[in-house]
């Protein structure tokens, strides 16, 4: 497939994600990385290409390409215009109602029992992981990177500020710990903030997630059939918790479903409400038909908000490559990048035979959304957690 390379909408610690387009003007995302270091991704693909679901962003394939002589590793992913979930609460005051909440919770919750029907545990969802379609009518989980299979052990991962108590102890990652961190992320619709806000030392908070009897607080404002759904996300016993596919049937998410159901096809009371829900903008986009080329419609596409770049900046067009007798390494240590305070902390625990505990940590500083290195150390933050091992990048 040929397909052209736009520009950079995102970096991670593995991976960087850029807008492409087919010479047809189909727009897609592409995750790419050094083709040498590219299990990861590998990894991801290979769970989202077996899913599908509205709710769930989907996998368009991949290649091998070259550029300047290194191999990338390209994962063609589905392109949602309207960024992220944090974007939108970022750009409607920090807040969202709670009418709005529970419609994206509904679908939030849909695509999870998705998930864990299918056997995946996705061990990072947050705000940023769930994107959201052009005019605000959906949103899909993304970014597999810390999924697993149910049963298959390995790392403990995720988001700290999101992390269930068992996860954070080191004991289990489940289907029960993506409900814990589903009604973190209702908080954080609620409040534009993680649901540890008044914790500022990183160490501290993942202890006190891991080993105190607390709960996020909930905002006051909250309805009681709302404090209730988000309770039920909040139980501190895994055993307890709620299951997603409970949730759905939850009364908070029931007014939904009965709010949105037409009496009839001629219901224009309904029709009414689709056009209120496809109102909640995050991007102004252009018609397709009206655009000529890849530049002009994903300038469209991503509005005044997307990445600065210049309209004559030459496009890369890129061709899929056959490579051969290229060989990686099959172990991998799998760690995530995290954002517990502002975004500025990265945690990664790991089981190990007999011990787990926290392993690595990473501090880095977001800026304009690329990643930088920072020497900055945390050891004297970590002195309260056991742990084999620490390292500053």
């Amino acid at each position: 497939m040929t397909w052209t390379r736009g520009p950079t909408i995102g970096r991670g610690s593995t991976a960087t994600v850029s807008i492409a387009a087919t010479p047809a003007g189909d727009i897609f995302a592409v995750k790419s990385t050094d083709l040498a270091s590219s299990a990861l991704l590998k990894k991801e693909e290979s769970f989202i290409s077996q899913l599908s679901s509205p709710y769930v962003i989907r996998c368009l394939g991949s290649d091998v390409t070259f550029d300047d002589h290194e191999a990338l590793y390209n994962l063609f992913l589905e392109y949602s215009s309207g960024g992220s979930l944090s974007d939108l609460i970022g750009k409607r005051g920090g807040a969202l109602d709670e009418k709005t909440i529970r419609f994206y919770s509904k679908q939030l919750l849909t695509g999870l029992e998705y998930l864990h029907r299918s056997g995946l545990v996705h061990c990072d969802i947050k705000g940023q992981n769930i994107l959201v379609a052009s005019g605000g009518a959906a949103v899909k989980i993304a970014d597999f990177g810390c999924a697993k299979w149910e049963g298959s052990g390995g790392s403990f991962t995720g988001t700290p500020a999101y992390m269930a108590p068992e996860v954070a102890r080191g004991v289990e990652q489940s289907f029960p710990a993506d409900v814990w961190s589903v009604g973190c992320t209702v908080i954080e619709m609620a409040t534009g903030c993680h649901p540890w806000p008044e914790m500022k030392d990183p160490a501290a908070a993942l202890y006190r997630i891991a080993f105190s009897d607390d709960v996020p607080e909930l905002p006051g404002w909250f309805s009681g059939e709302a404090r209730d759904f988000v309770g039920k996300c909040l139980v501190r016993d895994a055993r307890r918790r709620w299951t997603a596919a409970e949730l759905l049937q939850h009364p908070f998410l029931e007014e939904e479903a009965t709010r949105w159901s037409p009496t009839s096809v001629t219901d224009q009371g309904f029709w009414d409400a689709v056009e209120v829900s496809e109102s909640l903008e995050i991007a102004t986009e252009t018609a397709s038909s009206l655009m000529d080329s890849p530049v002009d419609r994903i300038g469209a596409l991503i509005g005044g908000g997307g990445p600065s770049y210049d309209e004559d900046q030459e496009w890369v067009t890129v061709r899929a490559n056959e490579v051969e007798d290229l060989t990686e390494e099959e172990e991998i240590s799998y760690y995530c990048r995290f954002d517990f305070c502002n975004g500025n902390s990265d945690f990664v625990t790991s089981s190990f035979a007999h011990k787990q505990s926290v392993n690595y940590v990473v501090y880095s500083d977001y800026v304009n959304g690329i990643i930088s290195s920072s020497r900055s150390s945390l050891l004297a933050a970590f002195s309260k957690l056991s742990f084999s091992r620490a390292c500053c990048l």
